[in-house]
């Protein structure tokens, strides 16, 4: 049990209960802050807000507030007015709340509907001036249509309002609503809530690389099926596919099956059996593979190399082997015999040029003593000499 005192003598914010209760689980937690801001703000009649100050306050960007207040707009908690001309709104008018069935407004998490910031006008933070009759229709429930919105688990579809019909429904090409569908299918793959830098990485193959939401929804699965739910690993086959010209699945499963053939070549080769390879691993034989341009008879070589030399398979030490050819310029197996047969000469020659070097060398006492130049007697001069 929780004994609660309240001891505040500061001003207070009131926050309707209908807010905690329905609307705030639901939301991201940020936009949850800007709408208790504005709450603040309507409280001490600060009619002169503007997005830049709130987006200072909070520490983000303009384009952060706005999605923040689509977000509300969304879920029929405010209403936002624009001045003509502008893309940002001007005005912000607080609307009465309703219960979700009795509005048919269902919260989306994390939805909102993005637009370019090019100015930060006054914002006037307006409570509940839109009379009753005249407030405009809830909008239906439907998926969320923005390039930044989130979708959740298959497990929360019932308490988010979105189901899984409506997001495998046909989409036309290009619109949000297939984004969003492609952000769902990776949702339930990665089987995690899609943070910020996932959402933009998706975003960013979509609207800048135009890959096809098919191709995106195959990239994720690839990457999946390969152990991996890390976005820096999906990034990065997706900029080789991007590199490698693939445009739709077909081509990225012609590229993905050659590459696990490859795969499996240099794991058998290896004698690793009965496993697929992890990422690290499949990095490595990525980079042999298409950084250094090896061969599949040369990857194989170093690792058989490897396991004579070692006893074990081990990537980092072929990693050392194909490092050091690609060094030399090694492009082909005569290369690497033409290297062998270098070294087998070299071997045989360091003994004889050992010897050799040893044959010119002056001779030497084995007394340390006497590795001096010694002098020459006359000892029958020197014993006359003593007689006399």
């Amino acid at each position: 049990m929780l004994t609660l005192n309240n001891d505040c003598l500061a001003s207070v914010t009131a926050v309707p209960d209908l807010f905690l209760e329905q609307y705030m689980p639901a939301a991201n937690g940020e936009f949850v802050k800007v709408y208790l801001y504005l709450l603040k703000l309507v409280k001490d009649h600060q009619q002169d807000s503007t997005l830049s100050s709130m987006a200072d306050f909070f520490s983000c960007t303009e384009n952060d507030i706005v999605r923040a207040l689509k977000y509300w707009e969304k879920q029929g908690l405010l209403s936002l007015s624009y001045t003509a001309g502008e893309s940002v709104p001007t005005g912000i008018a607080f609307l009465p709340l309703v219960r979700r069935e009795e509005s048919g407004i269902l919260p989306t998490p994390e939805a909102s509907i993005s637009g370019p910031i090019t100015a930060a006008p006054a914002v006037s933070a307006v409570p509940d001036e839109i009379p009753q009759a005249e407030q405009p229709q809830a909008p239906s429930p439907q998926p969320a249509v923005s390039a930044d919105s989130v979708s959740v688990p298959a497990d929360l579809l019932s308490e988010s309002g979105v189901s899984r019909a409506e997001t495998e429904k046909s989409h036309i090409p290009g619109s949000r609503e297939e984004l969003q569908h492609v952000l769902y299918v990776a949702q339930t793959y990665f089987g995690h809530l899609l943070s910020p830098t996932e959402i933009e990485c998706i975003m960013f193959f979509y609207d800048d690389l135009h890959f096809s939401a098919d191709l995106l929804e195959y990239l994720v699965e690839y990457c999946v099926s390969k152990g991996s739910t890390s976005i820096h690993y999906l990034k990065k086959v997706g900029l080789a596919w991007h590199e490698s010209g693939i445009r739709d699945v077909a081509s990225a499963k012609q590229e993905t099956t050659t590459f696990n053939k490859h795969y499996y070549t240099i794991l058998k080769a290896f004698g690793i059996r009965n496993r697929a390879p992890v990422e690290k691993e499949a990095e490595m034989m990525d980079r042999w593979l298409n950084t250094y341009g090896f061969t599949m008879d040369l990857i194989t070589e170093a690792c058989q190399r490897t396991v004579s030399k070692i006893g074990q398979p081990s990537f980092q030490y072929a990693e050392g082997i194909l490092s050091k050819w690609k060094e030399q310029g090694v492009r082909s197996m005569a290369d690497v015999q033409h290297r062998d047969a270098e070294h087998q000469k070299r071997k045989k020659a360091a003994p004889e040029q050992q010897n050799a070097a040893r044959k010119n060398a002056p001779s030497a006492s084995g007394n340390r003593f006497n590795n001096f130049h010694q002098r020459e007697y006359d000892y029958q001069k020197l014993e006359e000499q003593l007689l006399k």
